[in-house]
């Protein structure tokens, strides 16, 4: 397995984290202005070269900054992200912009109001420069879509990024912007975060008002961030999180970023489990993960295994819900525009229109099961460790049914180890970055923990990522993007 770490006093002020750039544009050490400009600079030649953005937003996004140099200026109170720039997929409304949901069959619609959550981060200071590929309607672990191609991975453009959010994974992880706005609800935000190394979280059921579907009352969806540090995880999470009318399933609960602070790891207890019962996980990402779980013993922590008796039950019904979620949402777009859409899209919403109400319902079963399952791992521990995905990032030219069989050991040759975590919404998973397999290529360590407790996940895994750092297993941005 290799190892990378880059200690290296960032070259341009966009390299900081979000909070210490805001920090700069409000102290005046340096101007919003020059930030968003470098940001702007970047996207051009990452989007040329790896298809990460659908549009730039120059104009409003330069506008944007002089404001907020302007408000510095000003002195007084501004707010905690001042002039912190940052991309937000295509999937997500963000006013007077092109917004495709990464299809033909939305036209050219530019909706007159942005999303919940993209609102949020900008009365929080941060600015919008553009936004990101997805596939279509955000279906699958590869951001491939008929509207806008292939978005490849800035570690090996011959490989994914990983989906549905894997423009603003890229983003990300090519230095573009600190954060990126993202959508998980099979594993959109945590796969491409492992891909690309960097941090992805799928935030509790409701800390973040799910505002864009037609149903507020979806329960597998969830808007995170894509980060380059836990901290800015948390940033973005301080200024995006929190109840509001506009969702009834959100939560009455504060998010707290104090909380969400790293701590040490010294008595902290984690159970892990390689492979939930039953994915072929790659060698060399077990090779990372053992390795990753001996430094956080080697930093004070019980890193203990555990057996999860799953099956691979739980990816097929998990796919029972994602066609039904894909026919009910989306399937009125067959009759005008079949011949225009991905054929993956069309056989999922066909699938799902076919799909039995009791058998759909007993899905339920199986996730109470699965509860219980996982309750019982997490009243005796802090968190459940395991792969975020179970090989690195595949071909870019490849597709989810190559990824759907079983191995000739019998385990399931499965892409992503987070879908299962979708069907336990409640509990918050995040992906860290845990060092680079075999081929170069980095891996993600997933950490899950208990109902709702957020702040507990991002501040074990800031610890996390402190303790990998030590003992030289920190992925650094990949050599080519190193500005």
């Amino acid at each position: 397995m290799q190892t990378v770490s880059r200690a290296v006093a960032p070259a341009h002020p966009l390299d900081l984290p979000a909070t210490v750039i805001a920090a700069g544009i409000r102290a005046g050490e340096f101007s919003a202005e020059a930030v968003v400009a470098e940001s702007l600079r970047r996207a051009r030649i990452v989007g040329e070269a790896l298809n990460a953005f659908t549009l730039l937003r120059e104009e409003a996004a330069l506008a944007a900054a002089r404001e907020a140099d302007r408000r510095a200026a000003g002195g007084g109170a501004a707010p905690a992200l001042l002039g912190v720039p940052f991309a937000a997929k295509d999937l997500t409304p963000t006013k007077d912009d092109l917004t495709t949901l990464g299809s033909w069959t939305r036209d050219d619609w530019t909706p007159a109001q942005s999303a919940l959550c993209i609102r949020r981060l900008e009365a929080a200071g941060a600015i919008l420069i553009g936004k990101t590929t997805t596939p279509e309607f955000a279906h699958s672990s590869f951001t491939a879509s008929p509207r806008w191609g292939i978005t490849r991975n800035p570690w090996n453009a011959a490989r994914t990024s990983g989906g549905s959010s894997g423009g603003s994974a890229v983003a990300v992880a090519a230095g573009v912007v600190p954060f990126a706005e993202g959508t998980d609800m099979g594993g959109s935000v945590r796969i491409p975060a492992a891909f690309t190394g960097i941090v992805g979280l799928k935030p509790s059921l409701g800390r973040i008002p799910m505002t864009i579907l037609p149903s507020v009352f979806d329960n597998i969806s969830h808007f995170g961030p894509l980060a380059r540090t836990v901290e800015d995880a948390a940033a973005f999470m301080a200024a995006a999180a929190g109840p509001d009318d506009e969702d009834i399933s959100s939560l009455p609960l504060p998010f707290s970023a104090e909380k969400a602070r790293t701590g040490s790891l010294a008595g902290r207890r984690f159970a892990l489990s390689l492979d939930l019962g039953y994915y072929g996980v790659d060698a060399s990402v077990e090779a990372a993960i053992l390795a990753a779980a001996d430094a956080l013993r080697a930093a004070g922590a019980v890193v203990e295994p555990v057996e999860i008796g799953w099956t691979r039950a739980v990816n097929d019904r998990w796919y029972d819900l994602w066609c039904v979620f894909m026919a009910a949402f989306f399937g009125e777009a067959l009759a005008a525009h079949r011949g225009r859409m991905d054929p993956l899209v069309v056989a999922l919403i066909e699938r799902g229109l076919t799909m039995n109400a009791t058998a759909y319902k007993k899905v339920e079963l199986l996730r109470t099961e699965m509860w219980r399952d996982l309750a019982a791992v997490l009243s005796r521990y802090d968190a459940l460790l395991c792969p975020t995905c179970a090989i690195t990032a595949p071909p870019a030219g490849a597709d989810d049914n190559d990824y759907v069989a079983d191995l000739p050991d019998g385990r399931f040759r499965g892409l992503d180890m987070t879908c299962p975590f979708n069907l336990l919404p409640q509990c918050p998973a995040l992906s860290v970055p845990a060092g680079l397999a075999g081929d170069g290529l980095p891996v993600g360590l997933q950490v899950v923990g208990r109902r709702y407790a957020d702040e507990a996940v991002l501040a074990a895994g800031g610890a996390i990522v402190a303790a990998l750092r030590a003992a030289g297993l920190t992925v650094g941005r990949p050599a080519e993007w190193s500005w």
